[in-house]
């Protein structure tokens, strides 16, 4: 997109000082992202466009994300770098339409620092810390939120979709895929079973941001230590056993996503005790016994539901995840099945770990 646009949107923000420049930030797979740098001592604004078609509710993802983030600030020391600051527009709505697109305007935060992988134990713990951290301020919320993205982690819609996928079959694959079909089907009873949980309230639900991987966890540069959790964009009302789960999903894998070679995915055993001890350090006391009981059995569930999703889209012909090659959710859904294997090998151990941290 050229500056002159860029310049066009920014302008319509309630942003301090004259606009110097806009400069893209990273390669992000959802949103196109930029840093909005001003002249003199104003500060500096992160503008991005919002992907309409993941999220077809955009003001409704703005009103979540506002009303989460003042929550936070009223209870933090520091409320200008704990958590993400919401520049209105100047017309007081907190976006601005260009035509189907929709743009947001948050203040950047200076002298911080994310990591792209959890490479060691220590910064699964620190995960774990930013995580359970925004959980436990959040965990008095009453206000109701948005559903910006339908069915997310509900496995009961996700089946749904998948008996429709499987009857449609419209690449004509079922019938080469009996094996892998039959591993979603042999938990369909176990997964639905946790769900109900859910359903009637024995699981309580809370707010959860959705997306838990450790980029989305900002550390303090000068400390090194936790700062707050961004990227807000999922942040909707589920079970806090969704946002812990898939952070062991991805924490743990000691493979790729996507690893060809199925000897190289295991689930970490060390890492999942690192990061269970950071979230548990800030969560514990806010955590119901359900919550707790059934926190191991989350990391199952939510790499389950990715089994289901990746197979769902290559019978449906590889239309939601984008794909570098012809059986790339193939190949993707051996690997996430793989790391679920090895996670139902080490459940009692997982369990055990949980119990002892909950103490």
């Amino acid at each position: 997109m050229n500056q002159e646009k860029l310049f066009e949107i920014a302008s319509q923000f309630a942003i301090e000082g004259e606009i110097a420049e806009i400069n893209a930030l990273g390669e992000g797979f959802i949103n196109d992202t930029f840093v909005v740098t001003t002249a003199g001592a104003a500060p500096n604004y992160i503008l991005q466009r919002k992907n309409h078609i993941v999220f077809p509710d955009v003001p409704g993802m703005m009103d979540n994300i506002k009303a989460v983030t003042e929550h936070i600030k009223a209870k933090v020391s520091d409320p200008m770098r704990e958590t993400l600051t919401i520049i209105p527009a100047k017309d007081g709505k907190l976006y601005v339409q260009d035509g189907e697109n929709f743009w947001a305007v948050c203040l950047f935060i200076p002298d911080t620092a994310s990591y792209d992988r959890a490479d060691s134990p220590a910064l699964a713990y620190q995960g774990g810390v930013g995580i359970g951290r925004f959980q436990a301020l959040l965990a008095d919320f009453d206000k109701p939120l948005n559903e910006t993205i339908k069915g997310f982690h509900n496995i009961r819609w996700r089946f749904q979709q998948w008996d429709e996928t499987i009857a449609a079959d419209p690449a004509g694959r079922v019938k080469d895929l009996q094996e892998e079909i039959s591993w979603v089907e042999s938990r369909r009873e176990e997964m639905l079973t946790f769900w109900s949980k859910v359903e009637t309230g024995e699981i309580p639900t809370h707010v959860t941001h959705n997306d838990t991987k450790i980029s989305n966890i900002l550390f303090d540069k000068p400390t090194g230590k936790v700062l707050c959790a961004i990227d807000l964009d999922t942040v909707m009302s589920s079970t806090s056993l969704n946002d812990f789960g898939d952070a062991i999903r991805s924490y743990t894998n000691t493979g790729a996503e996507d690893d060809k070679c199925l000897d190289n995915v295991e689930m970490s055993i060390e890492m999942f005790r690192a990061y269970a001890e950071g979230y548990l350090s800030e969560q514990r006391a806010t955590m119901s016994a359900s919550e707790l009981e059934w926190l191991a059995f989350s990391g199952r569930y939510i790499t389950f539901e990715q089994v289901l999703r990746f197979l769902m889209d290559y019978i449906d012909g590889d239309k939601y995840y984008k794909i570098a090659y012809a059986d790339h959710n193939l190949v993707r859904t051996r690997a996430q099945y793989k790391l679920l294997q090895s996670m139902e090998r080490q459940y009692d151990e997982m369990c055990a770990i949980v119990k002892e941290l909950s103490k």
